[in-house]
């Protein structure tokens, strides 16, 4: 039963990323931003690239979305490490919202940060390069 749940929640919570973040790519917003402290860009695309990993960071009270380009999901494939140069991990953050009613159940709030890590040891020292875009770039 409560794996049921749980599959329920995670469908839900898909389906709310697809209506808050849709809208943004149909509207081509895929402006290359450039991180004010790592210098890091958001890639064009990143929506489309595949989910590694969901977590909820019960510290600052977040739900949160790790996507990897396709460099980044062949390492995780085949247990690469350290990850290949090429290697770009997105971690998308929402607030996390309780759904009243239903004990357990939640979705995604507002939209937080987008965080980017970019492999490249040519360009960055210790070989990867960061991002981080706050609320008002995280809806793109």
């Amino acid at each position: 039963m409560r794996r049921i749940i749980v599959i329920g929640v995670l469908a839900v919570v898909v389906l709310l990323l697809i209506a808050q973040f849709g809208p943004s790519l149909v509207r081509g917003e895929t402006a290359r931003l450039a991180s004010p402290i790592f210098g890091g860009t958001i890639a064009d695309g990143y929506r489309d690239w595949t989910m590694i990993a969901v977590a909820h960071e019960e510290g600052l009270d977040e739900l949160r979305g790790v996507l990897g380009n396709d460099v980044a999901v062949k390492a995780y494939q085949q247990g690469t490490l350290p990850f290949p140069d090429g290697t770009v991990l997105v971690k998308l953050a929402w607030k996390h919202v309780p759904v009243a009613g239903l004990d357990g159940a939640f979705v995604t709030g507002p939209a937080t940060t987008v965080q980017v890590m970019v492999k490249d040891a040519k360009k960055y020292a210790g070989g990867w390069g960061f991002g981080r875009f706050h609320r008002r770039h995280a809806g793109r």
